[in-house]
């Protein structure tokens, strides 16, 4: 999980020298995703299209960046961002998954406390002020209040002239996002078809609110890609959401990756393009068989 351990794993990580030529030039290529993307508005050149949007939830007006091709009805895609929250990085994500032909919302999981962007990047995160800025908000987020904001997002989405609603809905997150996706799954099991986490926080629990206790009474089929230092220090996680999942009848991907957590995300320090590039085909495989 993305906490003060897993950053100070990461950087112990980093200053032994993990970080090779390879994966240096992939930081690289995150970086200029972000300078080749300004703000989303020209992306892929026409291909298409998106806006800021506010939803009504429970507890009030959430905004959200909203993404999709430029032409045509879509199976939409909910985007739960990690710990710092709905920013370029995470517009330039969803952006490409709008390419591969979604409606993608990327949600601001902050919006009790504060619009998007809380941070601009994870590096953000990192620091202290960044860590005191977050602590609070991330204190207002509740399992509970997750899963009735997932269900207002789907709502919403059901309602867009771009989304298919013929086709089920996907959702994707990222650290603490990852166990989002399974509470989107829960909050409406006849609409969401797929969900995918990577590196996940607190998937497991003996909690009726855990993810892995909330299989059951899901419809969806799951992807969950886990970072090797996420593993080491949870090793019997992924054997507990294995049995969680076959227990509850539902498909499941599981696999410990040979990245840091945070790889997936293009902000990341530990970025590794290689390994998210798997996680992101992977991901792709698993829209396209169940939405």
């Amino acid at each position: 999980m993305c906490d003060e351990i897993t950053e100070q794993e990461n950087a112990l990580w980093l200053g032994q020298g993990a970080l090779d030529r390879r994966q240096f030039a992939s930081v690289g290529a995150g970086a200029a995703a972000l300078i080749a993307l300004p703000g989303c508005a020209t992306a892929a050149a026409g291909k298409t299209k998106n806006r800021t949007v506010s939803i009504d939830t429970p507890d009030g007006k959430a905004d959200a960046f909203f993404v999709y091709p430029a032409k045509g009805k879509h199976a939409a895609v909910i985007m739960w961002p990690d710990i710092a929250g709905l920013r370029d990085a995470y517009k330039t994500m969803g952006t490409r998954l709008a390419e591969a032909g979604y409606a993608v919302l990327v949600v601001n999981q902050y919006y009790r406390s504060s619009p998007a962007p809380i941070l601009n990047s994870l590096m953000e995160w990192r620091t202290p002020p960044g860590q005191e800025k977050l602590k609070p908000m991330i204190a207002a987020i509740t399992p509970a209040g997750t899963v009735a904001d997932a269900g207002a997002f789907v709502t919403w989405l059901d309602r867009q002239a771009e989304v298919d609603t013929k086709k089920k809905i996907g959702s994707c997150g990222y650290c603490m996002g990852g166990p989002f996706t399974v509470r989107t799954a829960f909050a409406n099991p006849a609409r969401v078809g797929a969900a995918a986490s990577f590196h996940g926080a607190g998937l497991v629990g003996d909690a009726p609110e855990s993810p892995s206790s909330l299989l059951p009474r899901t419809k969806a089929a799951y992807l969950i890609a886990i970072a090797q230092n996420d593993d080491e220090r949870a090793p019997d996680d992924k054997v507990k959401f294995r049995a969680a999942a076959d227990a509850a009848g539902r498909p499941a991907e599981i696999e410990v990756y040979p990245a840091q957590h945070g790889w997936c995300t293009i902000d990341a320090p530990v970025y590794d393009k290689a390994q998210a590039e798997k996680a992101w085909g992977r991901m792709l495989a698993l829209f396209k068989a169940n939405l």
